[in-house]
C-alpha cells in the first residue's frame, strides 16, 4: 500500500463520505476505491469553500476534506483557507507538493510553508512511515482547540512510496473538550447578576459547540438579551424575546441599543476580533469572555474574567452557578426586559416596514429580503448572505430560528463564497431548502459552480441580485464608473444557469418575487437547482446607525 492509498485507507476509518476536488492528484482515485464519494467542482477556490460550508453544518461532528494538485492548484486555494482561516472552520485540506529533493528550488510551491500564516496546523508528510502520525495530529487539531483549516502535504514522490506495514495502525482521535475553572464562573456570575444593564454575546463556538440550548437557558434564567455576532446568527432563536438579533456592520436597534448601553458584556463562544465586519464594542464596559482558544483573550478587548474552554461546558457550569447563587428557578420574569427590546424593535422597523415592502422597480433589494422572512420556512430552510451588499441588507431582517438555520460568515468576505458554500451545506443537510443570496458581482467569481450543484446532486437555490452594478460601491470612483463604466456589468444570469443544466427563472415585479419563491422549493424537492435572476436596483440603505 503506497502513501496515497494509506491517507484514503484513514479518510474511509475517520468516515468521510464525499471530498471535494479538482485535478491533478492521484489520491482523487484512491479515495475513490475506498468508496468516498468524489466531487469536482470548478476552481479550487470552490473546493475548499464548499467544505467550509459542510464542516459548518457538522459542528466538529464530520469534516470537509479537500484534495487539489501541488503549484497551481495550490496557489489557486488561497482564497478559500483565508477564509476558512478567518471564520474558524476545520476543514482538511490535501494538497499535492514537489518532489522532496525540489522542494528548495524555486519556483516549486509548498502549500504548507506558503499558508502557515492561514491555517491553524500544517505537515508534510516526507516519510512513508509517516502517514499514521501525520494524519492523527490532522484529525487531533480538526477536533480540538480553536478550530481553523488543517493541511496534510504529500509530495509527488512521496505519494507512491509503500508504507510499512507497521505503520499503518491508525485510531482515530477524540475530541478532548476543555472544561473551565470554577472560580472563573463564580467571578463570571457574580458579575452578571450585579450588572445594570448586562448582554451576551453569542459566538460561533456556541453553535459548533453544541450549546444552543444552554445559552436559552442562562437567558431565561438570569432575564438578559442576546445578541448574535455575524457567524453566531442561528446560536440563539431570534423569534425568543429575549433575542437582539444578529449583526455585521449592519443590525437592529435593540442590538445597537444593548450593547452601546450595556454595562457588563459575557462574549460566549467567540473570539472577539475586532472587525469592520461586526458590531463595535465601545470602551469602559466590564468583559467577560470565553473562547476555546486562550490566545484570543486579551486580543482587541481587555476582559475582566477570561473563562478559556468549551462553549457548552462553560454554559453548563454557569447555569449550574446561576442556581446556586439565586435558586433553580432564577430570576424568574424577564417580561420588562422583552417589553424593552420589543418596544425597540418597533421603533426601529417603523423605518424599515415601507422598504421591506416597497412596490418600486427595479425590485427593491429589501423588498426580496422582506418576501424570503415572509414566505421561507425558517426552521426547515438554510440561507447564507453572500459578500458586500448582500451580507449588510439581509443580516438584520432575516429571522434565523433553529441552529445553522442561517450561515454568517465573513470576516475577510471573498465575493462568490455562497454558491459553494451552500453546496457544502445541502449535502450535509439534503432535506432543507438551501438558499443564497448574493450580486451580480459574486456570481462572476462562482457562478460556474452552479454546475457543479446539478452535477452533484445537491440541488439549491441561488437568488442574484441583477442590478447592473456592484452595490457596495455605488458612490465610489465616480470618474471611473462615469468614464469608463467601471462598476457596471450586466448578464442574463437565468439563461446562463439554463446553460448549465439548472432552472432559470428571471423576475422583474416586486409581485413576481414570492411565486419564484415557491417555485424554487418545489423544484429544489424535485432535485433541480434554481437560479432567480432578480431585476433589482442599486439600493445604498443599510441599518448602521451611521
Amino acid at each position: 500500500m503506497n502513501v496515497n492509498e494509506a491517507v484514503a485507507r484513514i479518510l474511509k476509518l475517520e468516515a468521510i463520505e464525499w471530498i471535494s476536488c479538482f485535478p491533478s492528484n492521484q489520491l482523487i482515485e484512491s479515495v475513490a476505491i475506498e468508496g468516498i464519494r468524489t466531487i469536482m467542482f470548478r476552481h479550487e477556490r470552490g473546493a475548499i469553500m464548499a467544505a467550509d460550508g459542510f464542516s459548518r453544518m457538522n459542528d466538529r461532528e464530520k469534516f470537509g476534506v479537500v484534495i487539489t494538485q501541488g503549484g497551481p492548484g495550490s496557489e489557486n486555494s488561497m482564497g478559500g483557507i483565508a477564509q476558512a482561516f478567518g471564520d474558524n472552520i476545520p476543514i482538511l485540506w490535501l494538497p499535492g507538493g514537489p518532489n522532496v529533493n525540489q522542494y528548495a528550488i524555486r519556483p516549486n510551491f509548498s502549500p504548507v510553508r506558503t499558508y502557515e500564516s492561514v491555517s491553524k496546523y500544517g505537515e508534510i508528510i516526507l516519510q512513508p512511515d509517516q502517514v499514521a502520525n501525520v494524519m492523527r495530529r490532522a484529525f487531533h487539531n480538526l477536533r480540538n482547540g480553536r478550530p481553523g483549516p488543517v493541511i496534510v502535504e504529500i509530495p509527488g514522490d512521496v505519494s507512491t512510496q509503500e508504507v510499512p506495514d507497521e505503520a499503518l495502525n491508525y485510531h482515530p482521535p477524540k475530541r478532548s473538550p476543555q472544561s473551565p475553572a470554577a472560580g472563573d464562573i463564580k467571578d463570571a456570575v457574580g458579575l452578571l447578576l450585579k450588572a445594570n444593564k448586562p448582554v451576551i454575546w453569542s459566538g460561533m463556538g456556541v453553535l459548533m459547540g453544541d450549546a444552543t440550548e444552554e445559552l436559552q437557558e442562562l437567558a431565561e434564567l438570569t432575564g438578559i438579551p442576546v445578541y448574535s455576532t455575524m457567524p453566531g446568527k442561528s446560536s440563539f432563536d431570534d423569534r425568543h424575546p429575549l433575542s437582539l438579533g444578529a449583526g455585521s456592520s449592519a443590525t437592529s436597534l435593540p442590538a445597537r441599543t444593548w450593547i452601546q448601553e450595556s454595562d457588563v458584556l459575557f462574549a460566549v463562544g467567540s473570539s472577539m476580533t475586532r472587525t469592520s465586519y461586526g458590531q463595535p464594542i465601545p470602551d469602559g464596559k466590564v468583559i467577560i469572555h470565553n473562547t476555546e482558544s486562550i490566545e484570543d483573550l486579551n486580543k482587541d478587548f481587555s476582559v475582566d474574567v477570561g473563562i478559556p474552554g468549551d462553549a457548552k461546558l462553560t454554559l453548563q457550569a454557569m447555569i449550574d452557578e446561576v442556581k446556586g447563587q439565586i435558586g433553580d428557578g432564577g430570576r424568574g420574569d424577564f417580561s420588562k426586559t422583552s417589553e424593552e427590546i420589543s418596544r425597540l424593535k418597533a421603533q426601529w422597523m417603523a423605518d424599515w416596514t415601507e422598504i421591506l415592502n416597497s412596490d418600486e422597480t427595479p425590485i427593491n433589494t429589501y423588498r426580496v429580503i422582506g418576501e424570503l422572512e415572509r414566505n421561507l420556512d425558517k426552521v426547515n430552510s438554510v440561507v447564507t448572505h453572500d459578500a458586500g451588499a448582500p451580507r449588510d441588507t439581509i443580516m438584520p431582517f432575516y429571522t434565523s430560528t433553529v441552529p445553522h438555520s442561517y450561515i454568517g460568515w465573513g470576516k475577510t468576505t471573498h465575493l462568490g463564497y455562497g454558491i459553494p458554500l451552500m453546496i457544502g451545506a445541502k449535502l450535509a443537510k439534503p432535506d432543507r431548502f438551501c438558499l443564497n443570496f448574493m450580486g451580480d458581482g459574486a456570481f462572476g467569481m462562482s457562478g460556474l459552480d452552479i454546475e457543479t450543484a446539478v452535477r452533484a446532486g445537491a440541488p439549491i437555490t441561488t437568488i442574484v441580485l441583477n442590478n447592473g452594478g456592484m452595490a457596495t460601491y455605488p458612490g465610489g470612483y465616480p470618474t471611473a464608473r462615469d468614464l469608463f463604466g467601471t462598476t457596471h456589468m450586466t448578464g442574463d444570469y437565468a439563461k446562463i444557469a439554463e446553460g448549465m443544466g439548472a432552472v432559470g427563472i428571471t423576475v422583474t415585479q416586486p409581485g413576481e418575487v414570492a411565486n419564484a419563491l415557491k417555485q424554487a422549493r418545489q423544484l429544489n424537492a424535485e432535485g433541480k437547482t434554481v437560479l432567480l435572476d432578480i431585476h433589482t436596483n442599486l439600493e445604498a440603505r443599510r441599518s448602521n446607525f451611521n
